[in-house]
This record gives C-alpha cells, structure tokens and sequence, in this order.
C-alpha cells in the first residue's frame, strides 16, 4: 500500500463554492500538472489550492523522506469553516446581516508509479 501525504489551510477568507469551482479542475491529477493549471487561473482561490498541493509535496519530501517526484492528488476537500457574522445598517432603524464565509482545504497525495 502506498503511503499518503497531506496538507490543510484552514480559515481561508474565500467562500468554499468560489474555491470548489477551482478545486474540480485539478482533483484527481498529477501535482506538477496541478500547479500549472493552478498557476494560469485568474481567480483568488487558485493561489490558495496552488500554495496547498505545493505545501503537501513538500511535506512528502521533506517530513517523511519521499524519493519520488511524481505525485497525484487522490483527495481535495474543500470544507465551509466558521463563518463570520456582521451587521449592515439600512434606513429605518433596520439591519442586514452579512456572512463571511471561511473554507478549509485538505489534499492528500500520493506517490506515483513506485517500486514493484
């Protein structure tokens, strides 16, 4: 059984449908394929998904020894954190509410190919 990596960000201020819409474009692919893809997106949350798969290789080389430089992302959640309640004051003595939504990210990836 190959081992797994992992990499989280949590509290990220972007709301988690904004990050999931970047996250199915690259879940289930090679890293180094990941990044590149991550890196020609304009959106906010693609800097965010990008700086994870790159923090969970790291995390494969440097914590626990991997040899390999080829990995593929087997998980991506993107999950709702807390959310952030304010207040907006309208005419009339009334109030909106505001929600901040927050968004935590786990990836999990795993070496590619491997010793037989």
């Amino acid at each position: 059984m190959k081992q797994s990596f992992k990499a989280n960000a949590k509290y990220i201020r972007i709301s988690p449908f904004k990050l999931r819409r970047v996250a199915n474009l690259v879940r289930g692919r090679r890293a180094s394929e990941a990044v590149s893809i991550l890196s020609s997106l304009p959106h906010k949350g693609a800097d965010i998904v990008k700086a994870v798969v790159v923090s969970a290789v790291a995390n494969a080389k440097h914590n626990h020894g991997a040899v390999s430089s080829e990995f593929e992302i087997t998980k991506l959640l993107i999950n709702e954190g807390p959310r952030i309640k304010r207040v907006q004051p309208r005419a009339r003595g009334r109030a909106f509410s505001i929600i901040k939504r927050t968004s935590h990210v786990v990836i999990e990836i795993q070496e590619v190919g491997g010793v037989i």
